[in-house]
C-alpha cells in the first residue's frame, strides 16, 4: 500500500503550519494510541472549540499539502481523544475491501443473529419490560428478506460534495444536532475523506467491525455513489455530509437498507425502529450519523 508524507511532524516546529501555507490556531498533535505512541502524529486539533467559517477557511488550504478537515468531539462523557482507543496498527487498508462484499457479509450475519433472538435470547425479558415489544426481523428489514438486496443505485449530486461537507460542519460548530458537545476542527493525513477513520485507527464501531477499513470501504463506495464526506466524529459516532441524497422512498428504501447493515444499531436500536421508517428519514436528508453500542 502507497501511503502519502505524512506533513504532522512539520507542525512540532512550526505550530502555526507557516511552512506548509497554513495560519493554524494553537492546537493539540495528537500520537495517542491504544498500543503506545504512534511513530508519527495521527491528527492534529484546534486547542479551541469550532466556529461557523473555519472549516472552509482551513478545508481547501489544508487539503493541499494532504491533511483533510475532520470535527472532532473532545468533550463525550467517555473523554477525550486519548480515550478513543485508536489502534492505526490493527487497521488495515480500505483499498483491499469490496464495498458491497462487506455490506452483505454484515447483512447476512445480522439475518442470522435475529434468526437466534427468540424468546430465549439473553436480555429479551428486560428489553420488552423497558421497552414493550419489539419488532420481528421481518418488520425490521421489510420490504427486504434474509437475502442481501445489492447496492443502491448512485444519486445525482445535489451539491459540490465539498461545500455541502463546509455546510454541515458549520452547522455542527454552531450548535445544531444533538451528536457533540466541544467540536473541535482537526486536520488529519487522509488520501480521501472516507479514508480519515482508517487513518486514525478509530475503533468506534468494535462491538460491530473490528477493523473500521472495512467500513471505509463502504464510505469509498458513498462517496462515488453520493457524494458523502467524513465531517465529524465522536467516541463510537460517525457523522457525513450528503450531496447526493436520495430523492424517493423507493431510493431511500434501497440506502437505508445499507444503512441497515453498516450500523444495524441506526435501525434496530433507533427512533424509527423498521427500514421503511428509517427510509423515510433518509429522503433529501443531507446529513448521515451513525452510533453503534
Amino acid at each position: 500500500m502507497a501511503t502519502l508524507p505524512n506533513p504532522l511532524p512539520k507542525l512540532a516546529s512550526d505550530p502555526s503550519g507557516r511552512s506548509l501555507g497554513l495560519q493554524l490556531p494553537p492546537g493539540v498533535l495528537l500520537d495517542t494510541t491504544y498500543d503506545g505512541p504512534a511513530d508519527e502524529p495521527l491528527l492534529w486539533h484546534a486547542g479551541r472549540d469550532a466556529s461557523p467559517g473555519n472549516w472552509a477557511a482551513l478545508g481547501a488550504p489544508a487539503a493541499r499539502v494532504g491533511l483533510l478537515p475532520l470535527l472532532v468531539d473532545v468533550g463525550s462523557t467517555q473523554g477525550g481523544l486519548e480515550h478513543w482507543h485508536l489502534r492505526p496498527r490493527q487497521t488495515s487498508y480500505p483499498g483491499d475491501h469490496d464495498a458491497e462484499e462487506v455490506l452483505a457479509s454484515y447483512w447476512d450475519e445480522y439475518a442470522a443473529y435475529e434468526a437466534g433472538a427468540g424468546e430465549d435470547h439473553p436480555g429479551r425479558d428486560k428489553v420488552v419490560e423497558l421497552f414493550g415489544e419489539p419488532a420481528t426481523y421481518e418488520e425490521k428489514a421489510a420490504p427486504f428478506g434474509p437475502d442481501w438486496p445489492g447496492l443502491a443505485p448512485a444519486a445525482v449530486l445535489a451539491a459540490d460534495p465539498d461545500v455541502r461537507a463546509a455546510d454541515v460542519a458549520d452547522a455542527l460548530s454552531d450548535g445544531r444536532g444533538d451528536w457533540f458537545k466541544q467540536p473541535r476542527l482537526a486536520l488529519v493525513p487522509a488520501r480521501r475523506s472516507a479514508d480519515i477513520p482508517a487513518a486514525i485507527g478509530w475503533s468506534g464501531p468494535v462491538n460491530h467491525e473490528n477493523d473500521v477499513a472495512r467500513l471505509c470501504a463502504v464510505l469509498r463506495s458513498w462517496e462515488d455513489r453520493f457524494g458523502i464526506r467524513v465531517v465529524a466524529l465522536g467516541f463510537d459516532i460517525l457523522v457525513v455530509s450528503v450531496a447526493a441524497p436520495p430523492t424517493t422512498l423507493a431510493e431511500a428504501e434501497a440506502v437505508a437498507a445499507e444503512h441497515f447493515a453498516f450500523c444495524p444499531d441506526n435501525v434496530a436500536q433507533g427512533a424509527a425502529e423498521t427500514l421503511r421508517a428509517y427510509a423515510e428519514e433518509l429522503v433529501g436528508e443531507r446529513v448521515w450519523s451513525f452510533w453503534w453500542d
